[in-house]
């Protein structure tokens, strides 16, 4: 492990309580633990009053009630003077930080999960995307960038890393599908880039023998009365949300934009067919067992009832897929910071 300080940036919102503490992302839990394996990490976050239902296993974590305290505490670790900087997004909070950073001739890495413009465009509209767009340039430009897809960026200061959650028991002891019914299955948020809200409209109108479980924070959603669908809530015991994916027998994923999401190497780790639409087509690449839609019921429902009708031939070809695991990733960016 290196004794030099790792710092890493985030947007999120992280709870305290006590000497704990507390998030509603896992992407953004695994990858300081995981990095702290190799490098000593502080973590530094914004505040919650609300505690998250993923515990954070790391002790060095700071969070700030405002942007003052923020970057108050991003010149705390300025005496120590090797130390390096990880952000984890592209927001304005991050930006701040990152020009100070970039001011003080610190060294900073810039890890890129998903499209902020395409992101920006869809929660707030076409006009705030030159708002990004103008962070993004100066944020790259300046920085070593760590990227899940070729499409964030393209530079030839940039490193392509693959993602992954999984480890070893998400490939062993597979069970077999129940084959009686459609059951589909939605894990993630319920933000409105996620689709859900739209999709659940969908679902209502289908015409198909199927139920529909979802899983995750239901705090913003509504669902009607409908005994086909089944509201499961958020799931962070590893074990139990295997299980999940094996009562169950295709992913739905209906995001309108996505960078790598895992829980489609999570659902065919456990050999179930993924759906997802052609907005969000890229995030297939070689994997075999994703299948796209329209975003129209006739269309769903003719995807649906293929997987369906061929769902042994298809399993065996998720069978073929390589599954990166997550000491994998990690490896690959501490690699990168290290280098």
């Amino acid at each position: 492990m290196s004794d030099n300080l790792l710092v890493v940036i985030n947007n999120d919102r992280i709870f305290k309580d006590n000497n704990e503490f507390f998030s509603n992302n896992y992407n953004l839990k695994i990858l300081p633990e995981g990095l702290n394996n190799y490098h000593k990490v502080k973590y530094i976050a914004r505040e919650s009053n609300k505690k998250g239902n993923q515990k954070i296993n790391l002790q060095n974590i700071k969070t700030a009630s405002n942007i003052i305290k923020f970057i108050y505490l991003i010149f705390s670790t300025f005496k120590n003077k090797n130390s390096k900087y990880f952000i984890t997004s592209i927001n304005p909070y991050t930006f701040i930080s990152f020009m100070f950073l970039f001011l003080s001739r610190k060294k900073v890495f810039l890890y890129l999960i998903s499209s902020g413009h395409e992101e920006w465009k869809f929660i707030l509209g076409s006009w705030s995307v030159w708002i990004y767009h103008v962070m993004y340039l100066i944020m790259t430009s300046n920085s070593t960038v760590i990227t899940l897809h070729e499409r964030l960026y393209k530079g030839k200061n940039s490193h392509l890393v693959t993602s992954s959650s999984l480890d070893e028991e998400w490939l062993e002891n597979h069970k077999k599908a129940k084959l009686d019914k459609i059951r589909f299955l939605y894990v993630g948020r319920a933000n409105p880039e996620k689709g859900i809200h739209k999709f659940l409209e969908m679902f209502e109108e289908i015409k198909l023998n199927s139920e529909l479980s979802i899983a995750g924070n239901l705090e913003k959603i509504e669902v009607s009365k409908n005994k086909n669908i089944r509201l499961i809530g958020y799931v962070a015991d590893k074990k139990s949300l295997i299980d999940i994916y094996d009562d169950h027998n295709i992913l739905i994923l209906p995001s309108f934009t996505e960078g790598q999401p895992h829980v489609v190497d999570e659902s065919l780790a456990r050999r179930r067919p993924v759906i997802i639409f052609e907005d969000i087509a890229h995030i297939i690449k070689e994997r075999k067992g994703i299948f796209v839609s329209k975003r129209t019921i006739h269309s769903f429902s003719e995807i649906s009832n293929y997987v369906m009708e061929n769902y042994n031939e298809i399993q065996e070809n998720i069978g073929k897929n390589k599954f990166p695991l997550k000491k994998d990733t990690l490896k690959q960016i501490s690699n990168i910071i290290s280098s």
